[in-house]
């Protein structure tokens, strides 16, 4: 059973990691806001064309708290998308999949920002070293570009999709009771509502390209196995070893994000993605290892 969880969380992981490899080759084949729409539209599709009984049977769950569970889709969903899909245009993959490999930081600020989580010395100390992993990618190995601040805008607006998934994360501690494929249905609906104003305005500036067949590609791959199964794969292992230990395999996909943007990309591994690596590991590492000692008191 352990390794059944380990095996599903792995997959899960190189799913999620391919997110910014199909993103990155959508660049030039489908625009960002069409990437967004299409993909939060189809996934709310699927799941009310699969699941439309037990959606129904959580709709007064989700009315009582409607508004809140839409800003919520829209926030984790939207927010995180268009800063990611716009980000692959200026920045690489690489870059993308390491730093988000800082987003378990953000969640641990905005638990303790809007709820008043204890934080522990050790979750403290994580959090700083994690941070510096940050910046080393967004001043690409070089401290003088982050005096200068001369940061490459992808990697800016990478910053912008882990702030905006951390706080979704942590509020996600106030959603309503219901059953997974409810609560993904209400978000997607959210995330789709909120992607249709910058679709208009995207098209407004004339910047929208419809997807051929490789942005078609990039769409199915991101509707079937990040939003999807991915989704399917994590909460089956959570329910085989638990939210904690689970958790700290989503440190796995930034080193699953480097490895495929340089297979499938041909994008240099330079040293201080190495040294960046290892300084958000070692700090979300050393952050979770406070996180269980302070659970336990």
């Amino acid at each position: 059973m352990i390794y059944k969880a380990y095996a599903l969380l792995a997959l899960t992981t190189l799913m999620w990691a391919g997110n910014s490899i199909a993103g990155k080759l959508a660049v030039g084949h489908a625009s960002p806001m069409v990437l967004v729409t299409v993909r939060w539209a189809l996934v709310m599709v699927a799941l009310y064309v699969f699941k439309r009984e037990r959606i129904a049977a959580d709709w007064q769950v989700m009315r009582q708290r409607l508004a809140y569970l839409l800003f919520l889709g829209a926030l984790g969903f939207t927010g995180f998308s268009v800063a990611l899909y716009y980000a692959l245009v200026y920045t690489t993959a690489i870059n993308a999949s390491i730093l988000q490999g800082g987003t378990p930081l953000f969640v641990f600020c905005a638990s303790f920002v809007l709820f008043g989580s204890r934080v522990g010395l050790e979750q403290a100390i994580g959090f700083v070293i994690s941070f510096v992993g940050v910046i080393v990618i967004a001043a690409r190995g070089d401290f003088d570009n982050v005096i200068a601040l001369d940061i490459n805008f992808g990697d800016a607006l990478m910053l912008v999709a882990i702030i905006s998934y951390g706080i979704y994360t942590a509020a996600l501690r106030s959603k309503p009771r219901m059953h997974w494929t409810s609560l993904m249905f209400v978000l997607c609906l959210g995330a789709t509502l909120a992607s249709l104003p910058m679709l208009a305005l995207e098209m407004a500036r004339g910047a929208t390209i419809v997807p051929d067949l490789q942005g078609w590609s990039a769409i199915a791959y991101i509707v079937i196995f990040p939003s999807l199964l991915g989704q399917v794969f994590y909460i089956r292992a959570v329910e085989l070893i638990g939210a904690n230990r689970a958790g700290l395999f989503i440190n796995l996909l930034p080193i699953w994000g480097a490895i495929l943007a340089v297979a499938l990309l041909g994008e240099a591994f330079n040293i201080y993605h190495a040294v960046a690596l290892a300084i958000i590991l070692a700090g979300i590492s050393l952050a979770e290892y406070g996180g269980r000692k302070l659970s336990k008191q």
